[in-house]
């Protein structure tokens, strides 16, 4: 099973009315799309740039403005869009230090952002800003030491369950890798059972274990 075409990221986007009420429902869709995505690490960068592309269609073209939050890949970057109608209202960047209002959104962006930019269409402005990733491929994983050892495990349990199969040699589709995932799961679980632990306190040890890497990389950004 390799990185390439194992999880597939499709563009999406929402229309929305640009509101300050808005802000907090945009920033919570972002934190569940980047979680089926497997971008968790991204989250609060993510969070952030929505808040301020949003607050600067608020602040500079007006409260009630039909706008869209637009989400992609671009290649091995996560990139955000926010769409409004107004092509005159341009965004400006200024320190975020200075006692100026004005701007200092955009300097948040460009704090956390490896890229941003507007685009000027006949019918709409777009902003946008791109985040890194570390993923290898638009569609593969974060090249993370925990899922490199997970798909070298599958890639041996498949083939240990499927011994006519080269599966070493092709890849598992993601159907195919999620069924031999749980199955490694289950067949861990009798294995505890089988050695007189209890299968349920494994499943809360393993469930704490990941939540704490889980949320050790992200407290280091």
């Amino acid at each position: 099973m390799s990185q390439e075409a194992c999880m597939p990221r499709k563009p999406w986007d929402v229309a929305f009315t640009a509101e300050p009420a808005e802000v907090a429902a945009l920033r919570r869709i972002m934190r569940l799309h980047l979680g089926v995505w497997g971008l968790q690490h991204l989250v609060d960068e993510a969070q952030l740039c929505v808040s301020e592309l949003v607050s600067n269609v608020i602040t500079h073209v007006g409260p009630g403005t039909p706008a869209t939050l637009a989400v992609s890949m671009k290649s091995k970057h996560l990139r955000i869009e926010v769409h409004d109608p107004d092509t005159r209202a341009l965004p400006t960047l200024r320190d975020a230090d200075t006692d100026a209002e004005e701007g200092r959104g955009m300097a948040l962006v460009d704090a956390v952002a490896d890229r941003w930019g507007v685009l000027l269409r006949p019918d709409r402005k777009i902003t946008w800003c791109e985040l890194a990733t570390r993923l290898a491929t638009a569609d593969g994983h974060v090249q993370a030491s925990s899922v490199m050892r997970a798909e070298a495990l599958l890639r041996h349990y498949a083939a240990a369950a499927q011994p006519r199969h080269r599966v070493g040699a092709s890849r598992l589709t993601s159907t195919a890798a999620e069924e031999t995932a749980i199955a490694a799961i289950a067949d861990f679980l009798h294995w505890f059972r089988a050695h007189g632990r209890d299968a349920d306190d494994m499943l809360d040890r393993a469930q704490m274990r990941f939540e704490a890497e889980h949320a050790a990389p992200r407290r280091g950004l």
